[in-house]
C-alpha cells in the first residue's frame, strides 16, 4: 500500500511540474551553457512573437559579435543551414540521448565546420546552403567551440539563439534542463486585464465588445479587479510580461492558471510545442488588438479549433458561464515565471441578465466556411480560400477593382495560405516581365508579395488578408563598391565589400566571379552588404577582373565590373 501511495505521489508531482505530458525523464544538468559569460536573457521560451512562439532562449552577448559558442553536450553536427533570413547561420547538434540543440544567428563557424561548409558552398556556387552531415563527419565534445556569436539572419541585434528539441524535433523549454544561474526574483508584470463576450446574449458591464477591466493593487503581488456585471458565456485575456533581475527586456511568462470559486478552469505552461502548432498563436492571442495596438493579449480560454498542447482547458474550455440563476463568482488568475515568482488577480463576477439589442452579421456575397474550400472571382481576379484556412465561418468583405482587390480585413487572422490570382493577358510580354503582385497597407506602404508567374496568370500565396494589386517595377538594383575602387591594390585587405539594394521588389539573387570563376560572397540583408573573404583562397592572380550580377524579384538585372590587384 505504501509503494502504491509513493507511485501516486510521484505521478501527481510529475503532472503538476510538467502539465504537458513529457514522454521521458528530463536530464537536468546534461546540457551546459553554450557561452563562457554569465547568462543574461533577451528572450525566453514560448514568448508570443509574430505568427509563432519563440522556440528557445535568446542569450545576450554583451552587444557584440564573435564570442565563442560551445557545444552544450557531446554529439555530432547533424544539420548546417545558412539563409538570408530566419536563423541566418545556424548549427544543429544531435546528442546520444536523443535530444537536439540549435545555435542560431552565428557570425562564423569553427575551423573544421567552416572548411566543411566552404567546400560545399563552392561546389554548389551558393552562399545559402543546407547540409546534413553524417554522424562520423563532424563529431563534437561538450564545451568544444563550434562557432562564434553573431547577428545573422532575422536577428534584431547581436545574440545567440539557443534551443533544445526532443527526439521528435519539438522545441522544449531549456529551463526544464537546468540553466538555473539566470537570476530572477522579479514577479511578472501585468499591463492589462480584458474580458470578452462569446455568445449572442453575452455582455460585460452591458457591452459586447472587448472590455478592459480596471485593476487595483492590494499587495505587492496581488491585484483586485473592479466588480464585473456580466451574462452568458464570457472569457478573460491578459497582457503580461516578465523580467529578469539583470535585464530590462520584456520577456514571456511561463504559466497562467485560472480558478473559478477555487476550482481550476484553465492552465497553460510553456514547456513544449511542435512547429506544426506554432501558427495557432494567432488564435491564442487577440489578433485584432495586436494588429491595431501592437500588444498581445493572451486569451485565457481554449476555442474549439485551438489545437495547441501548450493550452490545457480543464472546465468548459476555460469559458465562464453566467445565467440568471448564477451565484456571484470569484475568479482568480495566477501568472508565474519559471522561478515561481507569482502575480495574482482576483476578479469578482456578478450575474446581470439584461436584454441587449440583437446583433446582425455583416452579410456579404462572400461567405467562407472553415470546413470547405471557397472560390470567389470577379472579372480577371480570383480569391481561393482552402479548407481550414479560417478559424471560424466568416462573411468576407471583398472588393474587386480593375487590377486590385481588397480581401477582407488585415486584422483577421489566417491559419493557412490563401491564393489571389490575376489574369494578365492584357499586358505586353515586356510588361509581364516587370509586373508583380504587391500587398498594400492602409497607411500607403506597399511590398512585393511573392509572385508565381505562369503564362497569363500571376498568383500570390499569402497568410494575411488585406489589399493586393498589380504593380510594375522597371528599376534595376543598385551596386556600389564599399572599400575599393577600380584598379585598387587590395593586398592589405581581408575583405572585398559591395552594397547592393533594390527599393521596390527586393533582391532575389546575386552571382560574383573573378576572372570568370565563381567567388563566394556572403549577404547581410540588414546592412545590404555583399562580402568576399580573401581567406577563402579562391583568388590566385595578381591582376583580377571582378564581375557581380544582381537581380531583383521581377528579373531586373544590374552588372558591376571592376579591376583590382592583389599580391
Amino acid at each position: 500500500m505504501k509503494n502504491l501511495l509513493k507511485i501516486a505521489v510521484l505521478l501527481c508531482c510529475s503532472y503538476w511540474c510538467f502539465p504537458q505530458q513529457i514522454s521521458k525523464p528530463i536530464p537536468e544538468n546534461y546540457f551546459k551553457s553554450p557561452l563562457e559569460i554569465p547568462l543574461l536573457l533577451s528572450g525566453t521560451f514560448g514568448e508570443l512573437r509574430s505568427n509563432h512562439f519563440h522556440a528557445g532562449l535568446d542569450l545576450k552577448t554583451k552587444g557584440v559579435t564573435g564570442l565563442k559558442v560551445k557545444a552544450s553536450a557531446d554529439g555530432y553536427i547533424s544539420r548546417i543551414k545558412i539563409q538570408r533570413f530566419g536563423y541566418g547561420m545556424a548549427l544543429y547538434i544531435k546528442h546520444p540521448n536523443g535530444y537536439q540543440t540549435v545555435y542560431a544567428h552565428l557570425s562564423a563557424y569553427a575551423e573544421k565546420i567552416h572548411d566543411y561548409v566552404l567546400k560545399e558552398q563552392y561546389k554548389r556556387e551558393s552562399f545559402e546552403i543546407e547540409l546534413f552531415p553524417k554522424p562520423g563527419n563532424l563529431p563534437v565534445k561538450q564545451g568544444e567551440v563550434i562557432g562564434y556569436s553573431g547577428n545573422s539572419g532575422s536577428s534584431g541585434g547581436p545574440h545567440l539563439h539557443f534551443e533544445i528539441r526532443d527526439e521528435n524535433s519539438r522545441p522544449m523549454n531549456p529551463f526544464l534542463f537546468g540553466f538555473k544561474s539566470v537570476k530572477d526574483t522579479k514577479p511578472p508584470r501585468i499591463r492589462g486585464l480584458y474580458a470578452y463576450s462569446l455568445s449572442e446574449e453575452a455582455h460585460i458591464n452591458g457591452q459586447q465588445s472587448r472590455q478592459k477591466i480596471k485593476l487595483t493593487k492590494i499587495s505587492q503581488n496581488t491585484y483586485k479587479a473592479e466588480e464585473i456585471t456580466a451574462f452568458g458565456k464570457i472569457a478573460l485575456g491578459v497582457d503580461t510580461y516578465d523580467q529578469f533581475d539583470l535585464s530590462y527586456n520584456k520577456n514571456g511568462i511561463y504559466a497562467v492558471e485560472v480558478f473559478e470559486n477555487g476550482h481550476q478552469k484553465f492552465k497553460t505552461y510553456f514547456n513544449r510545442f511542435s512547429f506544426s502548432e506554432t501558427r495557432y498563436i494567432n488564435r491564442l492571442i487577440d489578433y485584432s488588438y495586436y494588429k491595431s495596438d501592437r500588444k498581445r493579449i493572451m486569451k485565457l480560454y481554449k476555442p474549439d479549433e485551438l489545437q495547441l498542447d501548450l493550452v490545457e482547458s480543464i472546465d468548459r474550455n476555460g469559458i465562464i458561464h453566467l445565467d440568471k440563476d448564477s451565484l456571484n463568482l470569484n475568479i482568480k488568475v495566477v501568472i508565474k515565471d519559471f522561478n515561481n515568482n507569482t502575480k495574482q488577480i482576483h476578479i469578482p463576477l456578478k450575474s446581470n441578465p439584461i436584454k441587449l439589442p440583437s446583433k446582425k452579421d455583416s452579410v456579404t456575397p462572400y461567405y467562407a466556411q472553415v470546413d470547405y474550400p471557397s472560390m470567389f472571382e470577379n472579372g480577371k481576379i480570383d480569391v481561393f480560400i482552402p479548407k481550414n484556412a479560417l478559424y471560424e465561418d466568416t462573411y468576407l468583405d471583398i472588393k474587386f477593382k480593375a487590377n486590385a482587390v481588397k480581401v477582407h480585413d488585415y486584422k483577421t487572422p489566417l491559419h493557412k495560405s490563401i491564393s489571389i490570382g490575376f489574369d494578365v493577358s492584357e499586358f505586353s510580354e515586356k510588361d509581364k516581365q516587370q509586373l508583380y503582385i504587391a500587398k498594400t497597407y492602409p497607411w500607403g506602404k506597399f511590398y512585393y508579395s511573392n509572385t508565381k508567374k505562369t503564362n497569363n496568370r500571376f498568383v500570390t500565396y499569402t497568410k494575411e488578408f488585406g489589399d493586393y494589386e498589380l504593380k510594375i517595377d522597371k528599376t534595376p538594383p543598385t551596386i556600389k563598391p564599399i572599400n575599393f575602387r577600380d584598379g585598387k591594390w587590395m593586398s592589405n585587405y581581408r575583405y572585398l565589400k559591395l552594397k547592393i539594394d533594390d527599393d521596390e521588389t527586393g533582391i532575389d539573387s546575386y552571382y560574383a566571379t573573378v576572372n570568370g570563376k565563381f567567388i563566394l560572397m556572403s549577404y547581410d540583408y540588414k546592412t545590404k552588404i555583399l562580402t568576399h573573404d580573401f581567406n577563402d583562397d579562391a583568388i590566385k592572380e595578381t591582376r583580377n577582373k571582378l564581375k557581380v550580377v544582381v537581380t531583383d524579384n521581377v528579373g531586373n538585372t544590374s552588372i558591376f565590373e571592376a579591376n583590382f590587384n592583389r599580391k
